[in-house]
């Protein structure tokens, strides 16, 4: 799968530098992504007075299954009226729309706003750029404090280092939230989830800390949350005590390993009891004792029964 980045003129680095890492490490743990680079210009111009050379032509067409990412300009208006920046937009007018899933980057959202690309559509920016693109694109509902939107395959992000939230949770996207959890761990930033999204998915809840043995032992709950996993079991796999792992888990996550682990199972039957699976089979899928044992658990977690997470 193809992961375009776009460069306007007078690129912010750290726009483009910030996810397009986190899509290299994802590849380097298997995803199958292939990470492509291009712009009007071969030596593309940036905000550092640098440029960076080596870069592709724009394509005269993309395949549906890439993911194309426009990435933010400094002194965006300039930027947009720039030779380069115009050659952009016209660009992203004829090709824009070929690919399923569009993301923009801070002010990438001007250019693709100007390219009509927003139009009728959910989108956010930099908050230095909301009323600008109020502007570029009337018709859209343009949301200010967001760290991202999504709207209908079309992603839009804050500025600078939200590229990397809306990166990881496209990664969690085409590859697996696992593999988010493990691309955020090795870039050593939190996962973040816009306020309108669903709730933080637990495969990347608690994750937010530096304890190497804490990280071992979600990674192996994670991976089987089905199964039983006894401290001395768990704690052996984390390459700890029993009771170092229970008390440097508490300190990491602020739940007991126990807590932790049912909050898993929960997802889990939650995911089988959305496919259509009987609340048993729901339990037993997720590991659960009985369904009567989910049934209390569902009910702690939510005041509702499990049936009704399948209606």
């Amino acid at each position: 799968m193809d992961i375009w980045f776009v460069l306007p003129p007078n690129l912010v680095l750290l726009d483009f530098a910030g996810p397009a890492d986190a899509f290299r490490v994802a590849a380097l743990h298997g995803a199958p992504f292939r990470l492509r680079v291009a712009a009007v210009d071969a030596n593309a111009s940036t905000s550092l007075g640098i440029t960076l050379g080596n870069v592709e032509a724009l394509p005269a067409s993309l395949a549906a299954d890439s993911l194309l990412i426009v990435c933010g300009a400094s002194d965006d208006l300039a930027a947009l009226s720039s030779r380069a920046g115009r050659a952009l937009v016209r660009w992203l007018r004829d090709v824009g729309r070929q690919p399923a899933r569009l993301a923009c980057i801070c002010a990438g959202a001007l250019f693709a706003a100007r390219a009509g690309l927003l139009d009728g559509r959910r989108c956010t920016s930099h908050h230095s750029e909301i009323e600008l693109l109020r502007k570029e694109v009337p018709t859209a509902q343009v949301l200010d404090s967001r760290v991202f939107v999504e709207d209908r395959g079309c992603y839009t992000s804050a500025g600078i280092t939200a590229g990397i939230d809306l990166a990881l949770h496209l990664i969690a996207e085409l590859g697996s939230a696992q593999l988010s959890a493990e691309v955020a761990r090795h870039m050593v930033v939190y996962l973040r989830r816009a306020p309108d999204d669903p709730a933080l998915s637990p495969w990347l809840q608690f994750r937010n800390h530096m304890d190497a043995d804490v990280h071992r032992a979600q990674d192996v709950l994670t991976r089987a949350a089905q199964e039983d996993w006894p401290l001395p079991r768990l704690a052996a796999h984390a390459h700890v005590s029993v009771r170092t792992l229970t008390r440097h888990f508490r300190e990491a996550t602020g739940l007991s390993v126990r807590d932790y682990h049912a909050t898993l199972r929960f997802a889990l039957a939650r995911q089988a009891l959305r496919t259509g699976m009987s609340v048993e089979s729901a339990a037993t899928a997720a590991g659960f004792g009985s369904a009567r044992q989910l049934r209390r658990l569902w009910r702690e977690q939510t005041g509702t029964t499990p049936r009704a997470a399948s209606l």
